[in-house]
């Protein structure tokens, strides 16, 4: 079994997979790679099954010195990756000699980067998934220098080629108006829609604090902690929006003004603190033959 050294741990690197979705009734996040497709191309790259455990690194990347030869690949934000010193380009897979470090830098055009191993990495499950959950602790615990990683068997599937379009401009999440847009009057949706945001530097895989001009809250009293969804917008007291990240509580007290769509969760888990973003409400488009 080849072994991964950690010889620099990085800012902040989990282990990820596709999470630990359907217990929230006992208060456990779904968590999960804060950006899936990322997650799943960086396996499709080394041919790795779509569920194979990988290395989520946020704002600097770890290095990591190999005991024997591997493919790797990594996708998500730019980190300047390089394998003995030579850059390794995003979304293409290359191999690793023995006793090579590859390492990581500074994350750009995002914040979070992922790192594949052909053959997965082997941790433990916890729940069914090898994912690390920042609220709760379950799961492998982030890297350590000094860490030893094991890489698991060879798998059946052919390495593929893919390409990696950088995004650009500011980005735009699309949200569903509620579930409880009432504890808020008609403006603030608008002031939500309408302001560009800041990610504040207080922001993780729990959620993502923005900073902005408040939003007004009608006073219709304390609202009882009720669920919450990947996504949600919970506006604190203080007016402040907080969309929350696939770590985050299962249930709050606060009231969700919107949720971000599905396909922008991704976007979301992408954006860097001290990045601005701005909301627009979703329309779905009409199905054939409605009027």
């Amino acid at each position: 079994m080849n072994e991964v050294a950690v010889v620099r741990a990085g800012a902040l690197t989990t282990f990820q997979d596709c999470g630990r979705p359907g217990f929230a009734h006992l208060g456990v996040p779904p968590s999960g790679a804060a950006d899936p497709p990322a997650f799943r191309l960086a396996n499709r790259i080394v041919g790795n099954a779509a569920d194979a455990a990988v290395l989520e690194a946020t704002l600097i990347g770890p290095a990591l010195r190999f005991a024997r030869p591997a493919l790797v690949a990594v996708t998500g934000a730019d980190a300047g990756a390089t394998i003995a010193g030579h850059p390794l380009e995003r979304g293409r897979a290359a191999e690793v000699p023995a006793g090579v470090v590859l390492e990581l830098g500074g994350c750009r055009e995002g914040v979070r980067a992922y790192i594949s191993v052909r053959g997965g990495f082997a941790v433990d499950a916890t729940l069914g998934s090898r994912s690390h959950d920042l609220l709760t602790g379950l799961g492998p615990p982030p890297l350590r220098e000094g860490d030893l990683l094991h890489v698991g068997p060879e798998p059946a599937r052919p390495p593929q080629r893919a390409e990696i379009v950088p995004a650009r401009g500011e980005p735009t999440l699309f949200v569903v108006p509620g579930p409880r847009d009432d504890w808020f009057p008609s403006e603030a949706l608008a002031a939500l829609t309408e302001t560009t945001w800041r990610v504040a530097a207080a922001s993780n895989r729990i959620g993502m604090r923005l900073e902005g001009p408040a939003l007004a809250r009608l006073d219709r009293g304390e609202l009882l902690s009720e669920g919450l969804v990947t996504g949600a917008i919970q506006v604190t007291s203080g007016g402040l929006p907080i969309v929350l990240g696939p770590d985050h509580p299962t249930t709050g007290g606060y009231p969700v003004i919107a949720v971000v769509v599905a396909r922008d969760l991704p976007l979301a888990g992408q954006l860097a603190p001290g990045s601005s973003l701005r909301f627009a409400e979703y329309h779905a488009a009409p199905k054939p033959g409605n009027v």
